[in-house]
């Protein structure tokens, strides 16, 4: 028994790879991600941190940051973005 699949084109919020008006992901010159305030570092080495100790992934950080909500999604920079991710894994493991 075969099973039909259909899949609609759906673009969600974080869908802004190709979109018009949001342009391209700032690199610095040696192509690593610039920070624009300390903070900024401190997020990536966290985020960075808990990948390589194997407390998060790259697939659950990206999915942590997709569910953000649309409205707090938009409104965050870059790094707003990733903390409130990190926050929310951190919650969701129970290491908070």
């Amino acid at each position: 028994m075969a099973l039909a699949v259909r899949v609609a084109n759906v673009s969600r919020v974080h869908d802004m790879g190709g979109q018009v008006g949001f342009g391209p992901v700032p690199v610095g010159e040696d192509g690593l991600p610039p920070f624009a305030a300390d903070w900024e570092a401190r997020v990536y080495a966290l985020a960075t941190m808990l990948r390589r100790r194997g407390v998060v992934t790259d697939d659950e950080l990206r999915d942590a940051i997709e569910r953000l909500p649309p409205q707090q999604y938009l409104a965050a920079s870059y790094y707003e973005r990733w903390l409130g991710a990190l926050e929310r894994l951190v919650a969701e493991k129970g290491l908070a």
